[in-house]
């Protein structure tokens, strides 16, 4: 089992940049693929990113690519999110989810709380 906790939400300008930070506790953390989704007010959760469990294979939704980063420190149990040229259209909140399978649908087995990203035009 493992637990995950998201930090580095905020609010920021267009053009803006912001980095995720997903912290996970348990000793096997480094055995799981983890995903990053949004889900925006009034929408479905949606995938954007997602890093295999050792960082080899990596994953994004088409509207993200070019401009989020993901990767992973498994000395350090976090996986992050780095966004930058963010958008009004990226406004969501962020979770981050842990999976043995690595996909892009939200079947994802460990979820954690999310964090607010607010971007400002």
């Amino acid at each position: 089992q493992v637990q995950l906790v998201e930090s580095g939400g905020g609010l920021v300008q267009t053009g803006g940049s912001l980095r995720l930070s997903c912290a996970a506790s348990g000793r096997t953390f480094s055995s799981y693929h983890i995903g990053w989704f949004r889900q925006a007010p009034g929408k479905e959760r949606e995938f954007v990113a997602a890093i295999s469990n050792g960082g080899v294979r990596i994953l994004y939704a088409d509207s993200v690519k070019g401009r989020f980063t993901i990767s992973r420190d498994n000395v350090k149990n976090t996986v992050y999110l780095q966004m930058n040229s963010l958008s009004p259209e990226d406004t969501a909140v962020y979770y981050c989810a842990a999976n043995f399978r690595l996909t892009t649908t939200p079947n994802y087995d460990y979820w954690g709380q999310g964090t607010q990203v607010t971007v400002s035009s």
